[in-house]
């Protein structure tokens, strides 16, 4: 038992050190028939991985979704992952991996499973950063670090995918209906999320809310772009707080986590008293807890606009 609760204890902390877990799955052969690339997704996302159950197809199901199976009591929908990117499994959906992701839970069908991987998010690179954005992908793992031929993985974005499936999912910003927030004037808001879905929706909540913001797709590039504006500020004979209102993260980022950004933010005093809130669909109270010893101001989980708007502005108000 002590061993169990170590290794939890041991992953759980992975999130202090800019680290993370990659499950390394496979889906089958691709368009060509030749290959059969490796593909990742966080630990953190991953309930649990089964033999592929008895699925129940249902009637009138939306394009690459299985149907539904009952486990342990609760009915979850199945999605042929190899299907949504264009893959063929050679020996069958043998695997099904249930997630829990952005307050949902859902199996994905895939071919095979590889091996957990522990990996620092500087050995990940942005998908559209590297040119290497194909939609369903937000970055690359570089497996075994910065050296030549190394393996890559690619690491899917989770919400593209479930949106791309159930377009009709209730998370468009009611524009109409979103209060306006009140800024400091010359400041704005600035932002991060690898997952253009996500920054879509994140566009849409600031916009409808009357919010000016800055957009970044990383962690670093975030910090960077903090420290530009800093620098920026100085020369004006400003401070960075008549510039940044607010900073708005996700956590899982290539090149650097919102974890680390986060802590980066509040341990320099030019910084740490900007409000920082942190926006995922990691849920739980384990992120929670993570979210507090940080330093971060608030925690919203992905993705409510009424619910983000109201923690904004909370947190602004401040």
């Amino acid at each position: 038992m002590s061993t169990v609760q170590q290794e939890v204890d041991e992953r759980t902390n992975l999130t202090g050190s800019n680290k993370f877990e990659l499950l390394l799955f496979r889906l089958g052969a691709d368009a060509t028939g030749d290959r059969s690339e490796l593909f990742g997704i966080n630990v953190f996302k991953v309930r649990e991985i089964v033999a592929m159950p008895t699925i129940t197809a249902v009637a009138g199901a939306l394009p690459h979704m299985l149907g539904v199976v009952n486990l342990r009591g609760q009915v979850i929908p199945v999605v042929d992952l190899p299907s949504v990117v264009g893959c063929k499994p050679k020996t069958g959906l043998n695997i099904m991996l249930v997630t829990e992701y952005a307050r949902t839970t859902q199996g994905f069908a895939v071919e095979s499973v590889e091996e957990i991987v522990r990996l620092d998010w500087s050995q990940v690179l942005s998908a559209e950063s590297s040119g290497a954005g194909g939609g369903m992908v937000t970055s690359i793992a570089r497996l075994d670090g910065d050296i030549e031929n190394t393996r890559l993985a690619q690491v899917l974005d989770v919400e593209q995918i479930l949106r791309s499936i159930t377009p009709s999912d209730g998370k468009e910003v009611d524009a109409a209906n979103m209060k306006k927030l009140l800024l400091k004037p010359g400041t704005v808001i600035l932002a991060a999320d690898d997952s253009a879905v996500a920054r879509g929706l994140i566009e849409q909540a600031l916009t409808a809310m009357g919010a000016p913001y800055v957009m970044t797709k990383t962690g670093k590039e975030a910090w960077e772009k903090l420290q530009a504006i800093s620098a920026a500020a100085i020369v004006e004979g400003k401070t960075v707080r008549d510039k940044v209102a607010m900073v708005l993260t996700d956590l899982e980022m290539p090149e650097m986590d919102g974890f680390t950004l986060t802590r980066n933010i509040k341990q320099d005093d030019r910084f740490k008293f900007l409000p920082v809130v942190i926006h995922s669909s990691l849920s739980g109270s384990t992120n929670e807890d993570h979210v507090k010893s940080v330093g971060a101001d608030a925690y919203v989980a992905k993705f409510v606009a009424e619910e983000l708007a109201a923690t904004i502005r909370e947190v602004v108000s401040k």
